[in-house]
């Protein structure tokens, strides 16, 4: 299809479109009058307004009118850019021509919503909005776009429920995946746990499938207590070196790479008497116990809560500490698997013995329960519900210490409730009254301020359970410095875009799922896993990568080769070649800038973004109107 370029014409005909987006933007700034004025612009031979323009009848607008004024500039002043400039984009192209002829002028975000107390002042900074982005029209050029081959081959970093899902997802797909473990098998966190939420089966009979799936699978190659020792390149071709314990690095070469390195939890030294007694123990230490049967006979257990998160160690809530705490609340409730160590062997061990209840007797415990629900259900208060009445049926008396109750979802609320039904206590706590937990004579006791009584009050227990937060890998930081992404304040990999791009980061590429991100249960990471999976074939399926033509280009007649370019570029997107001059990588650049600001000789311009255009816009945003 042919294209209107700049060269065709001895003259600019840009083409405006004004969107009301609305009332976002058309209820705070006069759309009409700023219309009017971009008629009146220097080469502007057409300018309207649309109620919707990223609507069907506003995008064949655009087609319709580009072809009938032979515009061979477009300029849409709208909302962000960032969901919606690539829309425009593909319609420029649609009707011929060079989506780099385009450009977005942000009226939303940049005027609308900051002025919509002053109708007037909006309006007239949407015409100075308007005027600078066709100044820099004015000196818009088309751009091909290069095309990079890519390496059919997948890297997870990671074996746990995350990175096995998306090795297998990868695998599945018929691509090569080599699949980076640091211990010596795969499973990750969960294989240290005793039970999953909502299921009976234990957490390594729910994950034996999976690892089974992985291991049969003859597209995955695993490297088992190993590590990513370095890696170089750009999306398509990773060169990246995998390390073992003692072993010979083992060079790949893959075009796509997931991270999936999860989380660990945090050990709370210094807070509510851990290690001061064998009773206070974090919540995986409890799973540990559960695992081996070791748990001691109970006759009271309290859960405190936030127990090293939200202000304590971290800042922020891990999100799934209150589920699991529900779940293990649940598990001692019903001595579900027999956790309590009543069973028959240790009974007779010390000399006891284990009745069954018989049939009618446990009937009649059942409906005596389902009685004292009805008459309890409503009286029942968030706060220290289920704190009166009989013990749970294991006779263990469970009180969970608690800011609030994270329980989000259907699923979990449902778990939540079924804990109240179970006995199970909910104490509410402030973060000015702490949990105090105190060991005399060799018991340990729990003191907490009361906040529907607003008292002081004290509670004897056998167990102290602290819900601590999952935080980052150790290794994290290495990592994020090998790959070139980033980490969040949290020390958490950080995406490119939590609603937009939730598994993808800024470097092409790369892309996370799991816990490594943030807490996530195990539901979320395999849907995590999946997206990430499907965003990494894309390349791989295509076998190639367009890269945008929104670059840096370097002057060879004005490069010493200093390499104050290839220090700064945050994507290692320069490099020297054999004559010591700096070359840019298209595949990796992302055209921020860093290079051709700091380059001493002026040796780098960036396309589509030259300082022609630029002095042109900032030359417009200084005129009188």
């Amino acid at each position: 299809m042919p294209e209107n370029t700049s060269t065709e014409k001895e003259k600019p005909r840009i083409g405006v479109f004004i969107c009301h987006c609305g009332s976002n933007i058309g209820g705070f700034v006069d759309v009409k009058a700023v219309t009017e004025y971009a008629s009146t612009l220097p080469d502007v031979a057409y300018a309207t307004d649309n109620l919707y323009t990223c609507a069907e009848d506003g995008l064949n607008n655009i087609k319709e009118t580009i072809k009938e004024h032979n515009l061979d500039r477009i300029i849409v002043a709208s909302c962000t850019p960032r969901t919606h400039a690539p829309l425009f984009q593909r319609t420029c192209e649609a009707a011929g021509v060079n989506k780099y002829m385009f450009t977005f002028v942000n009226l939303r975000e940049h005027c609308s919503w900051v002025h919509m107390k002053e109708k007037e002042k909006a309006t007239q900074k949407a015409k100075d909005l308007v005027r600078m982005g066709v100044a820099r029209a004015r000196f818009l050029e088309p751009q091909e776009e290069t095309r990079v081959d890519v390496t059919p081959t997948a890297l997870v970093v990671g074996g746990g429920v995350s990175g096995m899902t998306a090795a297998l997802s990868l695998a599945n797909m018929g691509f090569p995946v080599h699949l980076v473990e640091k211990d010596k098998e795969l499973g990750g966190f969960v294989r240290s746990l005793h039970a999953l939420m909502m299921t009976t089966k234990s957490a390594n009979e729910t994950i034996r499938p999976l690892i089974d799936k992985v291991n049969a699978h003859k597209n995955i190659t695993q490297h088992l207590s190993s590590h990513v020792a370095s890696v170089e390149g750009f999306i398509g071709n990773y060169d990246v070196s995998i390390g073992g314990d003692g072993a010979e690095p083992k060079e790949v070469k893959v075009g796509t790479i997931i991270v999936a390195t999860g989380a660990v939890p945090l050990v709370p030294d210094g807070l509510f008497g851990y290690k001061e007694h064998p009773g206070i123990i974090t919540s995986s230490e409890f799973e540990e116990l559960c695992n081996k049967k070791e748990l001691p006979r109970l006759k009271s257990v309290a859960f405190i809560q936030c127990a090293g998160a939200r202000g304590q160690k971290v800042s922020y809530c891990s999100r799934i500490c209150c589920n699991v705490a529900i779940k293990s609340a649940i598990h001692i409730a019903e001595n579900r698997d027999n956790i309590l160590g009543v069973t028959e062997e240790k009974a007779a061990e010390a000399g006891e013995a284990v009745e069954e209840p018989a049939a009618e007797k446990k009937a009649e415990e059942e409906g005596s329960e389902r009685r004292r629900r009805r008459r309890g259900r409503g009286r029942q208060a968030e706060d220290g519900a289920g704190e009166e009445g009989a013990a749970p049926s294991s006779g263990v008396e469970v009180t969970v210490f608690n800011r609030d109750v994270m329980a989000y979802g259907v699923e979990n609320e449902l778990e939540f409730n079924k804990a109240r039904e179970k006995r199970v206590k909910f104490v509410r706590y402030g973060p000015d009254n702490l949990p105090k937990v105190s060991v005399k004579d060799g018991k340990l006791e729990v003191g907490y301020f009361h906040e529907t009584l607003k008292m002081e009050r004290t509670m004897p227990v056998d167990m102290v359970i602290l819900s601590t937060p999952l935080v980052a890998q150790p290794d994290a930081a290495t990592l994020s410095q090998l790959l070139k992404v980033p980490l969040g304040q949290d020390g958490f990999f950080q995406e490119a875009h939590v609603k937009l791009r939730p598994v993808d980061f800024a470097t092409d590429g790369v892309y996370v799922c799991g816990a490594c991100r943030g807490p996530a249960d195990i539901a979320e990471s395999v849907s995590q896993a999946a997206g990430a999976a499907s965003r990494a074939s894309i390349p791989l399926a295509n076998g190639f990568v367009q890269a945008e033509a929104l670059t840096s280009v370097v002057d060879e007649t004005k490069c010493t080769g200093c390499g104050t370019c290839v220090e700064v570029c945050p994507y290692s997107a320069l490099r020297k070649n054999d004559e010591g001059i700096s070359e840019v990588i298209a595949a990796a650049c992302k055209g921020c800038g860093c290079c051709g600001a700091t380059c001493p000789e002026g040796a780098i311009t960036m396309t589509h973004y030259t300082d022609q255009q630029l002095l042109a816009e900032a030359k417009a945003a200084l005129e009188e109107v």
